[in-house]
């Protein structure tokens, strides 16, 4: 590369990643083979609108690579219709919106400090100016579960058009017939958005919301599924000829939602991330995939044990999933979210802070520390490492103050993840 000043950032970002062990959940590493492709020369390629379907000429290879893309994805997921133009999750989310609801329609979500995203309604966010948002959460924090009382009488009483069932921040599992049970009382599309847990669902170790009656699953290509930052709506029926009129109705999701990904919201798909995504669903679809998905659960599961021991407070006691949220005051008095991610950061420990539920400090430093086992499964931990992470993640917060002994525990991380080759 030419350019010195880039070639030398991303050594640093390779260095970093290199040196240090990433434990945010919704991070990971790519294979070889899908940075290829995102390095490819289908980044020159502009091609608005589907196969077999587009604005532009020259398109007899990127039809193809995108039809092998949806072919993997259905695959995949057990879905009819795969659309995998979305440019990541937000706009995947936000054209389900718009291809269901009009302006003023209710959407149905999960509280955002008890793990929603920002998609399903924060009000800074421009669907929360179009859409009335209505919230569920947690019963009974200690165990996390799910209030589906309270849902229930709130859906048949606000009658939201959809439902949606997806979440950032919490560590436990949705039952999906309760959440069917209740939209098919009150008269909601089911929509999932699993951006977070679609690797675990792909390397069925979790349950599929498809397989109970959802009408659409949303996700990004990233995160647990190991491929490119990229997005995905995946839906059940057959796409109608895009080009008549159609009506709002379950049967005509698939091309409703196509339509409002493009033209609607978002110009020509990104050739050279679908060629990525192509990749990373053939090697999701593998058996060692598998492996991995449930190795994530398995350190998980071992971490939020260790983590405990060492005297952190989970929100819910554990987790169900790749994630694990810490309550920092709880833990240690005088340390919230945004100061533990930054001391972890300082021995090459990469964390986020996160909203708990019902937290009493702002949001961008909140009370919670959100941590999972995606990546550093992906570099080939294992449930014995929990043991080391936990207990550095202990010792730095302890000798926060010593500078000293904050370095001598960084190079010890440093010498341990040098241990662990990223995977490309």
């Amino acid at each position: 590369m030419q350019d010195k000043q880039i070639r030398d950032l991303i050594d640093a970002e390779k260095k970093r990643q290199a040196e240090g062990l990433e434990l945010i959940p919704s991070e990971n590493y790519v294979s070889g083979d899908v940075l290829t492709a995102m390095g490819s020369v289908f980044t020159n390629k502009y091609s608005e609108g589907y196969p077999g379907k587009r604005y532009y000429g020259g398109q007899e290879n990127t039809d193809i690579l995108e039809n092998l893309a949806i072919e993997r994805a259905k695959e995949l997921f057990g879905a009819d219709h795969a659309n995998v133009q979305p440019h990541s999750g937000a706009p995947a989310n936000i054209a389900v919106y718009q291809a269901w609801l009009e302006p003023g329609d209710t959407v149905m979500a999960m509280k955002l400090d008890h793990g929603g995203h920002l998609t399903h309604g924060h009000p800074i966010t421009s669907s929360a100016k179009l859409y009335n948002f209505v919230r569920y959460g947690i019963k009974d924090v200690e165990t996390g579960e799910i209030d589906y009382e309270q849902m229930r009488s709130v859906a048949l009483k606000e009658k939201p058009k959809i439902i949606l069932a997806g979440f950032s921040g919490y560590p436990r599992s949705l039952d999906y017939q309760k959440f069917k049970d209740i939209a098919d009382e009150c008269g909601a599309v089911l929509m999932a958005d699993m951006a977070h847990i679609a690797g675990l669902i792909a390397g069925k170790v979790l349950p599929n919301p498809l397989d109970f009656g959802f009408h659409i699953m949303t996700t990004t290509t990233h995160k647990t599924l190991r491929g490119p930052r990229g997005g995905m709506v995946l839906s059940q029926g057959k796409v109608s000829n895009p080009l008549r009129s159609l009506e709002k109705t379950v049967e005509n999701l698939p091309t409703l939602i196509d339509r409002e990904i493009f033209p609607g919201f978002q110009g020509g798909p990104h050739m050279h991330t679908i060629a990525a995504k192509a990749v990373s669903f053939r090697e999701a679809l593998q058996p060692e995939f598998k492996t991995y998905a449930r190795q994530i659960l398995d350190n998980a599961s071992r971490l939020a044990d260790e983590l405990q021991k060492q005297g952190f407070k989970l929100v819910t006691n554990g987790t169900d999933n790749h994630m694990i949220m810490i309550d920092m005051p709880a833990s240690f008095k005088d340390v919230n979210g945004r100061q533990a991610q930054d001391i972890l950061d300082k021995v090459g420990l990469n964390a986020n802070c996160n909203a708990i539920p019902e937290d009493k400090l702002p949001p961008y430093r909140p009370s919670g520390l959100r941590i999972g086992t995606p990546a550093i499964t992906t570099r080939g931990l294992k449930e014995k490492d929990m043991v080391l992470v936990a207990k550095w993640m202990k010792q730095a917060i302890q000798d926060r103050k010593d500078d000293a002994k904050l370095a001598s525990l960084a190079a010890e991380i440093k010498q341990f993840a040098l241990k662990f080759p990223l995977p490309s």
